[in-house]
């Protein structure tokens, strides 16, 4: 935006300060005026007859020529001392400028780190350095998803092309073999695509909001992903009163079907089982999944939120994914400003709690 050019603030401080300096003093000088020339006769201390009438015209006379010079020393003051005060006052605010300027350069690992005790100066620099960090995290998560993504879309057109290669070097191949492999190298790709533009949507917040009951959700989410329980031997336990959160529909089934999806494939080899309960904590919508596994330890849990980060411990061969599940619910989590928490299980497996804004009213 293009804005004509002012007074520098340094500017409007110093003739700010001069202004209260001149303003005090001659609310000084009059005061001092008004009780020698006006009050002293009116009380009594100085008589007319004493002949200070005369006296006191020369008062005045004098007291001009006086009242002209200590203004202007005081104003000479005000204005000399006001501009190194004011200098003095805004030395943090040019470190917060030089730094913003840094920042807008592409510069996100500067810091102010103002020194000193809390003020206000202090509170804007810290509240920067917070907000420098945030998007140097954010633009950093970015560009490694960035990266991971084109890792893993890559991954589908290298096989296709693999296979499309040694098909046209051998005429005796078998076309249904290939077409059956390539409609399973597609799938995966689309898939992928899908859940990268779930991952997209839930970011950018372009969705309405309406109050959704979450156990109605994971009863959804449950018959859906039955078969495949049933294909993993793994048993499937939803318990809970009906709780309604504010959200999206859509989304919400995504989370809850991811969620119930990643316990489902990753838990034990055999008679695994995933528990799903619903409740409300004060102003929240509780969602949790549990399910049995291997034991995990705490760096491990803290990095399956990361897209693309499968857990190799938790991998099942004939259901490795993209690593996008918990991604896409930590996204959608946030989108809905709420949690997703991740614990690791002392028997082993993973608890997954989720907290939503619940509908006011509702418990």
């Amino acid at each position: 935006m293009t804005r004509r050019p002012g007074l520098s603030v340094r500017l409007k401080l110093t003739l700010s300060y001069a202004a209260v300096i001149m303003a005090v003093g001659m609310a000084l000088i009059a005061a001092v005026f008004v009780f020698y020339v006006v009050l002293l006769p009116r009380i009594g201390v100085i008589h007319p007859s004493d002949g200070l009438e005369i006296d006191r015209t020369r008062l005045v006379q004098a007291f001009v020529p006086f009242l002209a010079v200590v203004l202007a020393c005081l104003l000479a003051v005000g204005l000399v001392g006001g501009w190194f005060l004011a200098g003095w006052m805004l030395t943090p605010l040019r470190r917060i400028t030089a730094a913003t300027r840094a920042a807008a350069t592409g510069s996100l690992t500067h810091r102010i780190r103002l020194p000193g005790r809390q003020d206000e100066f202090r509170e804007l620099a810290d509240a920067f350095d917070d907000m420098l960090a945030r998007i140097q995290a954010h633009v950093a998560g970015h560009q490694r998803f960035a990266a991971n993504a084109s890792h893993e879309l890559r991954t589908p057109l290298a096989i296709t092309r693999t296979l499309l290669d040694v098909a046209r070097d051998d005429p005796d191949h078998d076309s249904a073999a290939l077409l059956d492999r390539l409609r399973t190298v597609n799938a995966r790709a689309i898939d992928l695509t899908e859940a990268l533009l779930v991952l997209s949507r839930a970011d950018q917040r372009s969705f309405a909001v309406e109050p959704v009951d979450l156990s109605l959700l994971a009863e959804e989410a449950t018959e859906t992903l039955l078969p495949l329980a049933e294909q993993h031997s793994v048993g499937i336990e939803t318990e809970g009163r009906s709780v309604r959160a504010l959200g999206s529909p859509a989304l919400l089934l995504q989370l809850t079907t991811n969620l119930v999806h990643n316990a489902i494939v990753h838990n034990l080899p055999d008679r695994g089982s995933v528990r799903i309960t619903c409740g409300a904590e004060a102003t929240a919508a509780v969602l949790s999944v549990e399910n049995t596994g291997v034991p995990l330890t705490a760096g491990q849990v803290e990095t399956l939120i990361e897209p693309f980060q499968r857990g190799s411990a938790r991998v099942h061969r004939d259901q490795a994914g993209a690593g996008l599940g918990l991604a896409i619910a930590d996204s959608i989590v946030r989108a809905h400003d709420g949690s997703l928490t991740l614990t690791p299980r002392p028997t082993g497996g993973l608890r997954v709690t989720v907290r939503l804004p619940a509908v006011a009213g509702r418990r």
